[in-house]
């Protein structure tokens, strides 16, 4: 399928997968409501901003999609589903490219820069350990040199989890104890990692729900530290959402990019939700690559982010 590029079957069929909720409740909903017309009506455009609306795109990017789409078919003139769809699909892919998107084919890492030092934010629950171990197996996999850092030190439940997921990939951890500070978490972690010569170093942060004062100064005292030894770093300050929660996964991507210079999204758990939109709303509100994508619980389940991909996912395309 060359659509798909670097998709082999088996991850599109767990991105086919992932997404069908979504899918069925956007797009399928999309085909009813434009069975049997010869145009777009005023009456198929609230009934799109609806179906956009409760598919968490949000309403800013619901009615940039609806204006772009009223454009297109005045000078395409619309005449079928199928044009119609072409339509929607290449305006929300053009859509992401806009957000700054672009194809990941492979979680490949920079070559320039060693180690690679990911900062990775966000609440709990949303399954930020659990990426970050996911991504430390992947890493691992193609025979680089891996470390973590366990700085949600606020829980030991956290410290714990990273640790479990440390030895399943069999990377080695730094961590402290329960209620230690979390900059001298990282500190010892970028220590080790040049000591080490690691090849990239994933830092877990806590995930409380701080106000933005004092999120903001615990991440700026975690960057100044590493920065110590790597001045360049953090190379990628990766926010982990949780796509399930709709809105409050982009409410939650408000607060975060207010308090510190997000560079990369993860979006986790599409495979429980109808409300795969989110990923549309939150690329196009904030302007952040949408960098990887939770499509299943395995860890070959997580996959780099392709539009093409994740776009003709959601139509439905075979």
């Amino acid at each position: 399928m060359a659509l798909f590029g670097f998709f082999n079957k088996e991850k599109k069929e767990d991105l086919d997968k992932g997404l069908e909720k979504t899918r069925e409740g956007i797009f399928s909903r999309i085909s009813r409501a434009v069975a049997g017309k010869s145009k777009v009506d005023d009456a198929f455009l609230d009934e799109l901003e609806e179906i956009l609306i409760s598919s968490d795109v949000g309403l800013d990017t619901t009615v940039k999609i609806i204006d772009r789409l009223q454009e297109r078919v005045a000078r395409d003139k619309f005449l079928n589903v199928e044009e119609l769809q072409g339509i929607l699909r290449s305006e929300i892919v053009k859509l992401l490219s806009e957000s700054n998107t672009p194809d990941y084919d492979s979680f490949q890492l920079p070559e320039d820069k060693k180690p690679y030092i990911i900062l990775v934010v966000g609440v709990n629950g949303v399954g930020k350990t659990t990426t970050i171990g996911k991504l430390a197996s992947q890493f691992h996999n193609q025979g680089k040199k891996v470390l973590l850092g366990a700085g949600d030190t606020f829980r030991a439940a956290a410290i714990d989890q990273l640790g479990i997921w440390a030895d399943r990939v069999g990377v080695p951890i730094v961590k402290h104890s329960m209620g230690s500070d979390p900059a001298a978490v990282a500190f010892d972690t970028v220590k080790t990692a040049k000591a080490k010569d690691v090849d990239v170093v994933l830092i877990d942060t806590a995930g409380r729900l701080h106000n933005k004062v004092n999120l903001m100064n615990e991440l700026s005292k975690i960057k100044r530290v590493v920065q110590k030894e790597y001045p360049d770093a953090p190379h990628e300050v990766l926010l982990v959402l949780d796509a399930s929660t709709g809105q409050n996964a982009l409410e939650q991507a408000r607060q975060f990019t207010a308090a510190t210079e997000v560079t990369a999204l993860a979006l986790t758990k599409l495979d429980g939700t109808a409300k795969g939109g989110v990923v549309l709303g939150i690329a196009d509100q904030f302007k952040i690559p949408v960098k990887y994508i939770g499509v299943g619980e395995q860890v070959h389940q997580l996959q780099v982010f392709n539009k093409e991909a994740f776009v003709n996912a959601l139509f439905g395309d075979k």
